[in-house]
């Protein structure tokens, strides 16, 4: 298993509830040993909720899966061998017999003069975190400054993308700064939030209604929201868009976006937009013994009447396809037919911050209390794990008795960024991945 996402660990916990023990050794390949809850990232970064309450322990949820902490960067699909970097930094090599494949996501950048060197990225724990130690840092020393032009710049923040993560971080974050104003009353009539958006809609998922309803509440909070603009430019103190605007800035975050990982573009298979393509049973035609699920699979979407529509990448739909991932695989060694994966969207829900929020269940438009029950109500019961349903549970009960609290844990002089180690991560092709792991094979410990 190469993933421990959404889908990857969904997969495994069903192959271990269905395989006899000592049956087969079930193997998982990743760098963590936590399934991030995503969704809540943002929640993350405004303090609402704790960076563990998002992390849910593998250890608790796997009990006979050997873990091995590293990255999958090739795979040799002729000797059925998968090359591992781990985190030590040493190569390593995995035998499988199946190897199911959910390597997510990535940040998708774009060629931005400087959006590399000076963005903020909120795609894992660690970005989270720096993040919101940088937003209050900016606070800090604006108010400890007395040059109007270094006050302006670092008290306007800039978000881009208009999708989940973008809305959801916008909102967050300004409220964090609102409750950091209280100590700051010179700052409040100068914190500005931006986001922009090259789409002329956000949120365009959720359809008309209820995306021009987020849009409202957006502008209600005091966010400025640009549409059908994008960045054309990031220095340290300025971010120059589209439309001509260059505005003094110290903190630009990116969430325009996510790519599939470089992996599946390795392999000597068919690729849609970099997303491993499968058959409606997750399986890659092309690669025997391969399946592909979650963000980087592109798997047809049998609800459709489109032949060309794919599954979204959601986790929803990640969390479903692992459990038909398991049984294929199941079946495939038994030589028992295989199932397609087929499941039907049951509606999003979008956070706002605060009482703020706007869903979809079902079909259904949602916004106000009733949204924000429901919103609250599915990150709950998505969570994997009871611990963590008790973290995030007493972390929201926690901020609505005693309100939020407002100081930096000191991670503002690193800034780890998401997209900088997808550039510099070395992935093997097809005949790199073949010559690497033949090392191994000859070796007498590989045969």
């Amino acid at each position: 298993m190469i993933g421990a996402g959404f889908a990857g660990l969904r997969t495994l916990r069903r192959l271990e509830q269905r395989i006899p023990k000592g049956a087969a050794e079930l193997v998982l390949v990743a760098p963590n040993d936590y399934m991030l809850y995503s969704p809540l990232l943002p929640q993350v970064a405004s303090g609402l909720l704790t960076p563990q309450s998002v992390a849910v322990s593998l250890h608790r949820r796997l009990r006979r899966t050997r873990m091995v902490p590293g990255s999958a960067i090739g795979v040799d699909t002729e000797s059925r061998v998968v090359v591992v970097r781990k985190i030590s930094e040493e190569i390593s090599y995995e035998r499988y017999d199946r190897l199911v494949l959910a390597p997510g996501s990535l940040t998708r950048v774009f060629d931005i003069p400087g959006l590399t060197e000076h963005a903020f990225g909120n795609k894992n724990l660690a970005e989270a975190v720096v993040l919101r130690d940088h937003v209050l840092a900016q606070l800090e020393l604006a108010n400890a400054s007395k040059d109007p032009v270094e006050r302006e710049e670092r008290c306007r923040f800039i978000v881009v993308g208009g999708g989940y993560t973008g809305v959801e971080t916008a909102a967050s974050l300004h409220r964090l700064t609102e409750e950091a104003a209280r100590y700051y009353p010179a700052l409040r009539s100068s914190i500005r939030w931006h986001l922009v958006d090259i789409a002329p809609r956000v949120l365009p998922e959720l359809g008309t209604n209820l995306g021009d309803e987020a849009l409202h509440l957006l502008r209600n909070l005091g966010i400025e929201v640009k549409l059908e603009i994008s960045v054309r430019e990031v220095t340290e103190n300025k971010v120059a868009l589209t439309d001509g605007r260059v505005l003094p800035c110290r903190t630009l975050i990116w969430t325009a976006g996510t790519s599939p990982s470089p992996l599946m573009s390795s392999l000597d298979a068919p690729t849609e937009r970099g997303k491993l393509i499968t058959g409606s049973d997750l399986a890659v035609p092309e690669l025997p013994g391969v399946f592909a699920l979650g963000d980087a699979a592109a798997v047809p979407d049998l609800t459709k009447d489109d032949e060309g529509a794919f599954c979204p990448p959601t986790a929803q739909y990640a969390q479903r396809q692992g459990c038909v991932a398991a049984d294929n695989v199941i079946a495939s060694l038994l030589d028992q037919p295989m199932r397609p994966f087929l499941h039907e969207d049951l509606g999003l829900v979008v956070d706002l911050s605060g009482r703020d929020a706007v869903a979809r269940p079902f079909g259904y438009d949602l916004s106000g209390l009733p949204a924000f029950a429901v919103t609250r109500a599915y990150h709950l019961l998505s969570l994997q794990s009871t611990p963590a349903r008790a973290r995030v549970l007493a972390n929201w009960l926690i901020r609505a008795l005693t309100g939020g609290e407002v100081a930096r844990l000191g991670f503002a002089h690193g800034k780890p960024s998401t997209f900088v180690d997808v550039e510099t991560e070395r992935y093997l092709d097809a005949e790199a991945a073949r010559k690497e792991s033949a090392k191994f094979l000859e070796a007498p410990s590989g045969r």
